[in-house]
């Protein structure tokens, strides 16, 4: 099937923490919509039959929650109730952003999915009721190509988002097409936890996922490109991942992705949108996923002599490291439970410095969750200290073979290359309780190679 993102470059709020009207909200709502509207168009006039917009690309981010008030369009979150809100747009007030919406997937004829604020009003006897007498949800909306709202999914893992209220029980959402069957829908930072995501996945045995998301990029393993396609190879789904466009706050990576194939955006360097149009295999639902254990080839370790760990801090974790020097050799590092081993082989010695690290603990910056990592990094510079920095371009070509006794089997791998660049592993999978992943000659030079384990029982 034909699927396009759209990476949009929101037009903000000059003041987000101020007060407005309806109307003043809504024109800076309908600025933003235009240019939803040019990209539908231009997505349909390439074949596409499914458009995803980002995580807040409708209204911006920075609001209280008084200050999203006016932004807020009332939804039902209800299977139940069959609305077309651009052919019945008189059923319910405070709607115009999903008419927009809705009439953009009907002049179109294509599936529409967007990310905008609603609200619900609450009564004082429901023991979750704000005490507004009002939830404010983050919401996803999926309309059909006649313009139907087939889908409302309310985000469960906040990100520092005050305005808004967790929906008191997670939403599994999902709607049907007639081009790919079904599709799971989830928000941004959702992606790291087992609620709902993973559960979605794993209940439904889905194979295609939208996800709008407002993504802000922490090399070296929390990259949106990066970890988007981890995801879809993780899970052996198709992703449909459109992000922000706002260079100066480190959001852009956008991307339709297979377990084997992405087509993806990700520059921090100009300005304005960007549409990404591919066409790419529905997956039939009974593949294994790489979750499952499957053979491979885990070389056994000698007891030659190791380079002494050292310490720095990664991704606000303490890594423990040893680094990776000379053209060839075998390696590992510990720390709790977890042991990373590698072997690897250089073409060319470059003076760059590589380290493998490894981290098995609680991650609590930014978020609180229990990460397993076992990671091969390029060094910022040539002292162990630069070892977990951001660093976006390499050279080395690099031959590896990197494996972990991960105590979770949610592992996602990441392969990370110059420029932000995506490559595929050629072997992953489970060998006598270790997970591996194997790479001959990257494409380009590499910058992480790592299995980020998601241990969710220990959040």
């Amino acid at each position: 099937y034909v699927a396009a993102v759209y990476e949009h470059e929101s037009i903000l709020s000059p003041n987000p923490t101020a007060l407005v009207d309806r109307q003043a909200a809504l024109e800076l709502m309908g600025r933003n919509l235009d240019i939803y509207e040019q990209q539908v168009v231009a997505a349909a006039r390439q074949g596409a039959q499914i458009i995803v917009f980002p995580e807040d690309g409708i209204h911006g981010f920075n609001f209280t929650r008084s200050s999203i008030y006016p932004y807020l369009d009332f939804v039902v979150h209800s299977q139940s109730v069959k609305w077309n809100p651009c052919r019945e747009p008189y059923l319910f007030n405070d709607t115009e952003v999903l008419q927009r919406l809705s009439c953009m997937a009907l002049k179109n004829k294509i599936f529409l999915v967007a990310n905008l604020g609603t609200k619900q009003p609450c009564e004082h006897s429901d023991p979750h009721c704000p005490s507004d007498g009002r939830y404010q949800f983050n919401t996803n909306v999926a309309f059909n190509d006649d313009g139907m709202l087939v889908a409302t999914y309310r985000k469960h893992n906040l990100y520092f988002e005050y305005a808004f209220d967790t929906p008191p029980e997670p939403d599994y959402k999902l709607f049907d097409t007639p081009f790919a069957g079904k599709f799971g829908m989830f928000t941004c930072f959702d992606i790291l936890f087992f609620e709902p995501a993973v559960n979605l996945i794993r209940q439904y045995n889905l194979k295609q996922v939208v996800y709008p998301t407002a993504w802000m990029n922490q090399l070296p393993l929390l990259s949106a490109v990066e970890f988007q396609q981890a995801f879809a190879t993780a899970f052996n789904i198709n992703i449909l991942a459109a992000n922000i466009h706002h260079p100066t706050l480190g959001m852009t990576g956008s991307g339709i992705y297979t377990p084997v194939k992405s087509f993806i955006y990700h520059n921090m360097e100009s300005y304005g949108g960007k549409l990404i149009v591919a066409e790419i295999p529905v997956i039939t639902p009974d593949y294994k996923n790489n979750l499952e254990k499957t053979p491979g080839r885990v070389s056994e370790k000698g007891n030659e002599q190791l380079p002494p760990p050292f310490y720095a801090e990664m991704m606000y974790d303490n890594f423990t490291f040893v680094p990776v020097w000379g053209e060839k050799g075998e390696l590992q590092v510990c720390a709790n439970t977890l042991c990373c081993y590698l072997t690897y082989r250089r073409a060319v010695l470059t003076d760059e410095l590589y380290a493998l690290g490894v981290f098995d603990g609680l991650h609590t910056v930014h978020g609180i969750y229990y990460v397993q990592a076992c990671a091969l990094v390029k060094c910022g510079g040539l002292s162990f200290s630069s070892c977990g920095q951001e660093v976006t371009d390499a050279t080395a070509l690099i031959d590896f073979q990197l494996w972990g006794n991960m105590s979770t089997p949610y592992i996602f791998p990441l392969l990370l290359t110059s420029g932000i660049t995506l490559d595929f592993a050629d072997h992953m999978g489970w060998k006598n309780n270790h997970y591996f992943i194997s790479k001959n000659r990257t494409s380009s030079g590499l910058l992480t190679a790592a299995l980020y384990g998601r241990w969710y029982e220990k959040d």
